[in-house]
């Protein structure tokens, strides 16, 4: 028996490592279905066809908040696009620092698709750095007015010109969505991470649906940047998928993983495949979110 139990045991030195791939996808993904995300996108209309579904993009610094809008821009172009400003060496600084709605423009009609995005300045964990919490919470209720410049140290307040006293339907925030960087999770500093689950809170508080973007997915994972398409049987990314839940809350089912354009010069429809399905996902929960305020 002992020398059974001796032959059947193995040394951990010479064992095989754990496989780092599933045996198969772990989320259905329909990588040659871009054309057919593309024209439901395009034709999607809200239940109420004076309001555009609106989504609010907030994540750290670095994150790629304007690089996703700029990448749905770039699909719905079929070219790439910089709408949203970006520079690449302010890693530990906000580019954006005015509140502003990002448009896609549909150039056979010279009209805009029916959503937009807005963009705020990155979390940051200093005091006086940053997007302030109180800002994003006036966002969200539509309190922010366009082209208002923030100011870490001193958030908006009622009777300041960049503050909506009246807002309407329209002017609130229909879709909260978090960016997080793949690569920086397991770094994510904590005062960060407290701030974005308050606002959050607020959101839930308000009935505002909340999802997050897992951006730099090639950058952390070697498979993955070798073959987007392996993105779901690797298992380092649904690691990181269940730690970002852990850390934000927010249900894995919520959590869409991409890669946002930086280097490329043409498109790629595996990345573009990501970006619609995430897309659609927001427009979706925005959608029920209106319908929700019409029936209220």
């Amino acid at each position: 028996m002992g020398s059974k139990q001796t032959a059947l045991a193995q040394d951990p030195a010479t064992a095989p490592a754990p496989p780092k791939v599933f045996d198969k996808p772990w989320r259905n993904t329909p990588w040659g279905g871009k054309d057919e995300l593309l024209e439901d996108l395009r034709a999607y209309v809200p239940c109420n066809p004076d309001i555009d579904v609106r989504i609010l993009l907030d994540g750290p610094i670095g994150a790629g908040k304007s690089s996703f809008i700029n990448s749905i821009n770039n699909v719905f172009q079929n070219k790439i696009t910089m709408k949203a400003q970006v520079d690449s060496a302010m890693a530990d600084k906000s580019f954006t620092t005015t509140y502003k709605t990002h448009k896609i423009e549909n150039r056979k009609t010279g009209s805009y698709y029916r959503f937009v995005f807005n963009d705020v300045m990155g979390f940051e964990k200093l005091s006086g750095k940053g997007v302030h919490e109180d800002d994003l919470i006036k966002a969200l209720r539509g309190h922010v007015k366009e082209g208002h410049k923030f100011n870490p140290s001193h958030p908006l307040t009622e009777g300041d010109v960049g503050y909506n006293t009246s807002p309407s339907p329209s002017d609130r925030a229909h879709c909260l969505v978090s960016l997080i960087p793949a690569d920086k999770i397991t770094v994510m500093d904590d005062d960060v991470i407290k701030k974005m689950r308050a606002i959050r809170v607020v959101a839930s508080e308000l009935g505002i649906p909340q999802m997050v973007i897992l951006s730099r997915v090639d950058i952390a994972c070697p498979l993955v940047k070798e073959n987007l398409t392996d993105l779901y049987l690797s298992k380092y990314i649904k690691e990181l998928m269940e730690k970002c839940s852990i850390k934000l809350g927010v249900p894995v089912n919520c959590i869409l993983p991409v890669r946002n354009y930086h280097e490329e010069i043409d498109l790629h429809k595996d990345m573009d495949v990501l970006l619609l399905k995430a897309l659609k996902q927001m427009v979706n929960f925005g959608d029920d979110f209106l319908k929700a305020m019409e029936q209220s």
